[in-house]
Formats: C-alpha cells, structure tokens, sequence
C-alpha cells in the first residue's frame, strides 16, 4: 500500500488515471468516436505534463501501426485482384447444400484466411454471397451470419497480421522493453483454438442460431422480413391513382407491404387494403431490394418527397443506368450514427441518393429522411462510380457490394497471391523486418498493376490508425507515472493464493469482458501494462501475459459490439442482442479453459 500512496501523492498519476477513467466512459457511452476519443486523451496527457510530445505520439510512427497500414494496402489490392473469387464460387457452388456444410467452409477455409489479411474486408466481400446462397436455398440468413463473424475472429489470432489488435500488442511490447513480437509468436496457441472454435461452430445445436426469417412472430412473409424501408410518393401520371392498394399493382405484381399512407397533414395506418390512391400520396414501404429498383425504373412512384411538377433528371431513365446501386453499412463508431439525412444533407454531402434504409428486425416508421441513423444500418445507395468510390475511403460508411470496376484484371490474381505469399515468407526465413516485407509488398503490388495508388491511400482505415496510435501512450504514461505498477499490485492482491491456471483465467476473462463494452484496442491499453508486472509471481515471461491479454481482446463472441465484424452481420442476419450472447457463451467458456492451459503449455518452461 506504499505504492499506492505514493501515486495518490503524485498528481501526473491522478491525471493520468482521470484521463484513463475518462477514456473509459466515452468509450462505453460513445458519446464520441473512438478514435477521438483516443486523440482527446494523448492531448490532455500531453497538455498535462504526463508525457513529452515525443514520448505521447511514438505510437504514430511505430513499426507495427506502419506495418498495419501496409496491410491494408496489401488486401485491398488481393481483394481488388480477385484473390476470393474461387472461394466466392464455390459457396455459390451446389456442393455446398447445407448450412453445415458452409460453416465448415467457413470455418475451414476462411479463418485461415482471416489470419493473414484483416477480418473486416473478408467478411464485407462474402456477405452479399452468403446472402444470396441463403436466398437460393430459402433459408434465413441469421443460420449462417453469425457463423461467417466468429471464423473470421478465430482466424484472426493465427499470427501477426490477423488483428489490428495483434500489432497493439506487439507495439506496446516493444515499449515496455520486451521486444516485438514475431509474425508467428503465438501460431502454436492459435491453431489449437482456431480448430477447437471450428469444431464447436460445427458442433453446437442449430437451435443456437435463430431463424429470423421464418419464425418471427411479427411476420409470417420471410420476404417482408427481409425488406428495405423506404418512402414513395405517387405522381400525377401515376397508374396507380384512383385504384384501391388491394386491386393495384403495385402489391399484384410486387412484394410490397404498405406500412403508412401520408396524404397532406393526414396519416392513415393498416388495413389500407380498400383505400384508394390519390395523386401526392405517399406511403412507407417495407420492398425487397429487386422490387424497389423495378418501381424506380418503371416510374410508378417517385423515391422520397419530390416536386411532382418537375421529375428530377437525377431519377430520369438515361441518367439511372449511368449509376450503380450499391448497399452500405454504418459501421461501429459511424460519427453518422445518431443524426437523421436531412441534419446530415446526406445526398449533397456524398452525392448519392439513400433509396431505403434495412434495420435487423425492427419496423421503421419515421419517414426515411427523419429517421436517427443507427450503428448497424443498411442503406441501399444510388450515386455514380465516383461518388462510390469515394465512400470507399470513408470510415463513416462500408460498401458491401463489390464493385466489379475495381478489379483491375483477373490476370493479375497470380502476381497479387504470389506477392503476399513471398511477403510473409520472407520474414520467416531470412532477418528482414516484418515491416519491410509488408512495404515491399506494397511497392510490388503497384508495380504490378493489382492495386492503382491512389487505391493505397483509400485502402488506409484512419480511424483505426488514429485509435492505435494514440491509445499507445497509455501504456507508455502508466509505466512512467508508476500507475501501472499500483494497478498490478491491486490485482496481485485479488489473485494472492490462486494457482498459475487460475491468474491466467481471470486476467483472460477480465479482458475479455472490458472488450465487450469498450474497444478491443481499449482493452489492451489498460490491461497490457498491468499484466506484464504480474510475470515474476507466476514465473512466467512478460509475453505470456501479454499473449493472454490479446487473446481475451481479440475472442469477442458475446457482444455485437465485442467486434467490428459481429456487428457487420447484425443488421443483414436481423439478429436480437442476445442470439449473439447465445450462440457465443459456448465459445467463450471453451476459449476461457483452453487458452490459459495453452499459454502455460508454451510459456512454463520459459
């Protein structure tokens, strides 16, 4: 209790813990993004005397936040390349009939995937393919979704460059002088887990997974379920007035669901079967996506509120086929979550036209340009190649469509594999750094021809280069404040009288549970620099317990927000909060078993 007291008397350490404190709240509450929220506490740690400017912002210019950049660069021209082609057919392919058979693809084919390039990408450029093999096979996507997140998250601890959280790791490593860590310091861990967490995703009862599709008790019509909100407005010419909804085509030929019919300052609420239309109407509608664009083509309703003297040329036919209707996700940390379209000016901030807009489960019933934008979102677009292309490079927004003008030509598929293949050989077998290997790699891929360079600055996520970087100063002003060395002391007491296993076991859980309601990236910031000083009473080198803190980071299965990609799958597999707590609690429980024993199996003898 020293120690303790002599922190309570050094005021760097109270800013320091306040700061950290501070990060914590925002982090749970989201009140701001992440990644500002990381910038806010390496300035006010700067501002406050805790850290130099030079100690605050290394993280910036570490190896492994330039290795990760080189990364993304790296998988944006294998996926530009068509380097998951092959795999995109054979899931589309009939051998794979059944949704077990798919998680095994999943979980066979694609974790290992998910190990060598980041997670995020793979699981945007298979989700419209899952989509529509659950379409053809008329099954509910919420069967497999799920699934597709927790193979990419197993995967992603194989090595190095799985996660932006594994070069955290090895970042914050090098800083606490133990060195960084290799590109397969933790492979013998991550192969027995990755395996065991295929054969349990094979394994566990089907009835785990929700069918959101066909058991929903709001809806007996799988294919309203699935469908986009979106609101119309009937035109003067429209050969839809003067009919009753239930005698028009537009729910004879159509798979439409009229959810509200606005007519002036009057709202008129289901049934509306015998209500006959008007010209100026406008009704909320729940439409597949088919549907919606064969509407817009045939010009029986304009999409939002228009002037229906004037059709604007945005919407006449030339000008529609010189556009492309894409689907995009709000991701985690979206700053557009929380405000409506018309406070954001969306169609003149990106150029693009929000068509309809897909919640998970729930009805919409605010008018689309009203309606509070929300984490998890699903907007079907429609704007220009460019205009495309430049949400691309947006951290606000996901595309989820491959844009088959991207890909730079299929011949190149070859020269993209072999380039990332070397890159990660060369490491292994010579004493070129990680990071020159992923640089060359980059240098290689423009040269020949699979990524075009102004598509390397795109493929940068900077949100998550900004979170990384600046959340690396918290181990450093933890260490040099003696917070670090107070907060393990506080923890050593708590484990005072537990075997080695037994630590090993909390400090995996207690990781694992602060990722479910902060950032992964969070968590190891506040959790790498006190671990490490618990190695000398467990005899254990300081790696193991960093290894024990990016496992707990990175195994998210009990949260949406435990992990980007489980968030990814939410919306389009209309998953409840809890399907996701369900399904992983399994996991989890086999995960906070075996990894302990595995660190012990590699690190005991150390």
């Amino acid at each position: 209790m020293d120690e303790l007291a002599a922190v309570l008397q050094n005021p760097q350490a109270l800013v320091t813990l306040g700061v950290l404190l501070l990060a914590v709240v925002l982090f749970i509450s989201g009140v701001l993004a992440p990644e500002l929220t990381g910038l806010l506490s390496v300035s006010l740690l700067i501002a406050s005397g805790v850290l130099t400017p030079q100690k605050a912002l290394a993280g910036f210019g570490s190896p492994a936040l330039i290795t990760l950049m080189g990364l993304f660069a790296v998988s944006a021209a294998l996926f530009r390349s068509g380097a998951l082609d092959r795999l995109r057919e054979l899931i589309a392919s009939e051998r794979i009939r059944s949704p077990r058979r798919l998680i095994a693809l999943l979980g066979l084919v694609v974790g290992p995937i998910s190990g060598v390039v980041p997670n995020t990408p793979v699981v945007a450029s298979l989700l419209p393919v899952i989509e529509a093999w659950c379409t053809r096979r008329r099954l509910s996507p919420s069967r497999v979704l799920l699934p597709l997140s927790f193979a990419t998250v197993l995967g992603g601890t194989l090595t190095l460059l799985g996660s932006s959280v594994n070069l955290l790791v090895s970042d914050i490593s090098e800083q606490l002088g133990y060195g960084s860590l290799e590109l397969f310091s933790f492979t013998a861990i991550g192969v027995p887990i990755w395996l065991v967490g295929t054969a349990y995703l094979l394994l566990a009862p089907q009835s785990l997974l929700p069918d959101r599709g066909r058991n929903s008790a709001d809806r007996v019509d799988t294919i309203h379920q699935t469908g986009y909100f979106t609101e119309v407005t009937i035109p003067n010419d429209s050969n839809l007035v003067g009919q009753s909804l239930h005698n028009s085509r537009l729910q004879r030929r159509f798979d439409v669901d009229v959810l509200e019919l606005q007519r002036g300052k009057e709202r008129f609420f289901p049934p509306l079967a015998d209500r006959r239309i008007e010209p100026g109407d406008r009704l909320l509608l729940r439409v597949t996506r088919s549907d919606l664009l064969r509407l817009q083509q045939e010009h029986t309703v304009l999409l939002g509120k228009r002037d229906l003297a004037v059709v604007p040329k945005f919407f006449s036919a030339d000008t529609v086929e010189g556009q492309k209707t894409v689907e995009v996700l709000l991701p985690a940390g979206s700053t557009l979550a929380g405000a409506s379209l018309r406070e954001l000016r969306f169609r003149q901030r990106h150029n693009s036209t929000v068509l309809a807009l897909r919640r998970g489960q729930q009805t919409v019933q605010e008018r689309l340009g009203q309606v509070v934008l929300r984490e998890g979102d699903v907007l079907l677009l429609q704007a220009p190649m460019d205009s495309i292309r430049g949400l691309q490079a947006s951290n606000d927004l996901l595309v989820l469509d491959q844009l088959e003008n991207d890909v730079p030509t299929v011949r190149r598929k070859p020269i993209a594999i072999a380039i990332a293949m070397v890159m990660l050989i060369l490491p292994t077998i010579t004493r070129l750094p990680l990071v020159a290997s992923v640089l060359l790699a980059v240098i290689a891929m423009v040269i020949g021809g699979c990524i075009r360079p102004a598509e390397v600055q795109r493929s940068i996520r900077l949100d998550v280069i900004l979170l990384l970087g600046s959340l690396s100063s918290f181990s450093v002003a933890m260490q040099v404040t003696g917070l670090a060395d107070v907060l393990a002391s506080l923890l050593q007491l708590c484990l005072d009288g537990l075997s080695t296993y037994s630590s090993l076991l909390v400090i995996f859980l207690a990781t694992t549970l602060f990722t479910q309601v902060i950032s992964n990236a969070a968590s190891v910031a506040l959790f790498a620099p006190v671990a490490v000083q618990l190695a000398p009473s467990m005899n254990l080198p300081p790696t193991a317990l960093l290894i024990t803190v990016l496992f707990g980071a990175s195994q998210s299965f009990l949260t949406p927000m435990g992990y980007q990609t489980n968030l990814m799958v939410f919306g389009p597999g209309r998953y409840r909060f809890l399907d996701v707590t369900r399904y992983g609690i399994g996991l989890t429980f086999v995960m906070s078993l075996m990894i302990p024993w595995l660190i012990l199996w590699q690190y005991s003898g150390s």
